[in-house]
């Protein structure tokens, strides 16, 4: 028998009935849902559990969308490019993309809505000086410029719902595939309320709706091989429609064209600094989204159930940290939880209630001879644990296919234990805040709160090779006692710095949207930032923070920062000499070589003020400056550790000048964190590590509290 039960969401299927019933013992179930390819028994319907159901709207009715194939959803996709050879060049504009995931959209004129462009000048060919031919899938240029490189940006339509096709191909269905209607179209919005009001009759036991989510998909494009060529989580390419552009238009004053979307190939990726045309693209698909979205919610709240969304596969344009977001009325959101980033990406959003759907997902891919589920949900765990100590979700689950784990009792018995140090985190804490710091966190980059925990990222909770250096950050701040907030650089602009933020935390590649790229040109900005730090406050950057190049300077605010990049423009200078400081307050912690990821090269000493406290290839990794009344840190990179964690706990502290405070509920061992509640009158300390270990836990009194932690290991005191 289970120590306790509640807020745990089992994904359930017909023929699964008894081993539910073990389940709802063992993991202390009280909702189940079904997953896209499976079905609730009567049985498992009338166990008395919630009932979540899942529904696509867009990709609901396949009938009514093949036989209206006008309002299938579109987006814009760019050829591969072709150099002329020749001055008659002929771009198979389907080349390198996924056929049974895209249709060339020959509706609609291309002369009108397609655009040529000789990418070796930039210039738009004139359309009268290309054809296609849609014979052959060609676009054909019969005076092209000998040796100049062409692309051809042209609009498609998705005859694959790209979330189905993942499903199908992961799982190997050989079912139809499933088409997305686009609700822009008034006939397509008509029906899909149809639907949602005659699928609401059909589930008259169900008593909780899942939207998966709205109306259109990240971007998840396919190639001709049947396999992923891009993903952006954030991207907004399946909003595209020439009905949409259309409305645009007559509200705004002014045309996008095809290369507002396909934008040279980059999409728009949230890497980049978001200009004019893509934020008032974005506002508009908002509000279409959030007002059809209300229109759907209203409809399951009047047949008196409530409505939840999953943060994920069809969530362009939801936006929880938007500002039409709360305009829908949902009565929680899920999503998928992968490491404590995600999981705070969830458990921060503005309301009524949260669930966390980690993973492993039951997928194939993972649950098969020789898979290893329990060593994924440990190193998810480990990391979300520590994201729920400072902001718990309300709920908990997973998803998938439940038939796939029976034969993983030891996955089923390690998910007994998740799901009974959830609860306790509820059972403890009783709804209280946890300790915080005196002071805020703010997180500056150029999209500011509308990318809250949401920085540094292709796909969710995946590796990648440009953002594991920064996202370690992210993951450090998930876990540690900060309120932590994301401002961007017109909050600056607009309304200067917020008295309850102690430390800036500036960090990603020169020009991307995170380091703030041109951002940095602004006098307003930087000014403001300097008098700031000059006046007390703390700055952390990593990476290539303030960088633009401009008036012969690559880190705008090296002399805050205490170093400098050279760019390759003034290696005839002779840099500053320096020694390294190998005691210092935000290194006493360091057990084992300093980690900065891919680091960074050629960062150089620029005032006789920093000081330099690790160096490789003779480039400064770590260093620390004083400025005015402030101070700043500078780091080369910060993949997630807990010594890293520890580091930059130290670097907040010491930034803001607050070193005193920095040992209340504190753990003198790194590898162990302490959470404490005062409002409910108890405290954590969760072990990070998979070894046992030792720590001496500070308390705000003074008292100290030796404790002793297995592996992963959570344990619960009173204060």
């Amino acid at each position: 028998m289970t120590k306790s039960s509640g807020r745990v969401t089992l994904p359930a299927e017909k023929g699964m009935e008894r081993e539910i019933l073990q389940l709802a013992q063992k993991w202390g179930i009280d909702a189940v849902r079904d997953s896209d390819g499976t079905q609730l028994s009567t049985e498992i319907v009338g166990m008395g559990f919630d009932v979540y159901s899942t529904l696509c709207l867009i990709r609901e009715d396949n009938e009514w969308a093949k036989a209206n194939r006008e309002c299938l959803q579109q987006i814009y996709l760019m050829s591969q490019a072709v150099i002329a050879f020749e001055n008659r060049i002929e771009i198979d504009i389907m080349k390198g993309y996924y056929r049974e995931q895209f249709e060339i959209d020959t509706l609609h004129k291309p002369a009108d809505w397609w655009e040529v462009t000789d990418r070796t000048t930039g210039e738009t060919v004139d359309n009268t000086k290309w054809l296609f031919d849609s014979n052959t899938g060609k676009v054909i240029l019969a005076d092209a410029i000998k040796w100049h490189k062409y692309t051809v940006t042209f609009l498609a339509y998705q005859i694959w719902e790209p979330v189905s096709m993942y499903n199908h191909k992961t799982n190997n269905w050989k079912e139809e595939h499933r088409l997305p209607v686009d609700p822009r179209h008034p006939q397509a919005r008509k029906h899909l309320l149809e639907v949602l009001e005659h699928w609401l009759e059909a589930h008259s036991q169900t008593g909780i709706v899942r939207f998966t989510t709205f109306f259109y998909n990240f971007d998840l494009i396919y190639n001709e091989n049947g396999k992923e060529r891009q993903v952006d989580w954030f991207g907004y390419l399946s909003c595209v429609s020439p009905l949409a552009i259309q409305q645009f238009e007559k509200e705004y004053g002014y045309r996008l064209m095809p290369e507002d979307f396909a934008d040279k190939g980059y999409y728009n990726s949230p890497f980049k600094v978001p200009d004019r045309k893509y934020l008032d693209w974005m506002d508009f698909n908002q509000r279409f989204i959030a007002g059809f979205a209300k229109e759907c919610v209203d409809m399951v709240h009047k047949a008196g159930k409530k409505a939840i969304m999953f943060l994920g596969d069809h969530w362009a344009g939801t936006e929880p940290y938007g500002k039409y977001f709360g305009e829908i009325g949902l009565d929680a959101v899920v999503g998928a939880a992968g490491d404590g980033v995600t999981t705070r990406m969830i458990s921060d959003i503005p309301v009524k209630a949260t669930e966390a759907r980690f993973y492993p997902y039951f997928f194939p891919d993972v649950f098969h001879e020789g898979g290893d589920p329990v060593k994924e949900s440990l190193e998810v765990w480990r990391k979300s644990r520590r994201a729920l100590l400072r902001k718990p979700t309300n709920r908990m689950g997973y998803g998938g296919y439940l038939s796939l784990v029976a034969g993983f009792k030891d996955f089923v018995d390690h998910i007994a234990d998740v799901c009974d140090e959830f609860r306790a985190i509820h059972d403890r804490t009783k709804g209280t805040k946890p300790y915080s710091a005196k002071f805020k966190v703010a997180v500056l980059n150029a999209w500011g709160v509308c990318r809250s925990w949401m920085t540094h990222q292709v796909a969710h909770s995946l590796w990648n090779q440009r953002c594991y250096s920064y996202l370690g950050i992210l993951e450090a701040l998930s876990g540690l006692p900060f309120e932590v907030e994301f401002i961007s650089f017109d909050d600056i602009r607009n309304n200067g710095i917020s008295r309850d933020t102690g430390v800036i935390i500036n960090a990603g590649d020169a020009g991307t949207a995170w380091s703030g790229g041109e951002h940095w040109k602004d006098e307003k900005i930087v000014s403001a930032v300097r008098e700031w730090v000059y006046g007390g406050g703390g700055f952390i950057g990593v990476g290539e923070p303030t960088a633009c190049e401009y008036n012969g300077a690559f880190f705008q605010l090296s002399d805050v920062l205490g170093v400098q990049k050279e760019a390759g423009f003034s290696v005839n200078s002779n840099k500053p000499s320096f020694s390294i400081n190998d005691s210092h307050f935000i290194t006493a912690d360091v057990r084992e070589p300093m980690d900065y990821g891919e680091g960074m090269n050629s960062i150089y000493k620029y005032c006789e003020s920093a000081e330099i406290l690790d160096v490789n290839n003779l480039s400064c990794s770590l260093a620390v400056n004083a400025y005015g009344r402030g101070r700043a840190v500078y780091m080369a990179g910060l993949p997630f550790s807990m010594q890293n964690t520890r580091m930059l706990y130290r670097a907040i502290f010491w930034s803001a000048g607050r070193e005193a405070e920095m040992q209340i509920w504190f753990s003198e061992n790194s590898e162990v964190e302490c959470a404490a509640y005062p409002g409910a009158g108890c405290y954590a300390a969760a072990n990070s590590s998979f070894e046992r270990q030792k720590t001496t836990i500070l308390k705000a009194d003074g008292e100290k509290h030796i404790v002793e932690l297995a592996p992963l290991e959570c344990k619960w005191f009173e204060i």
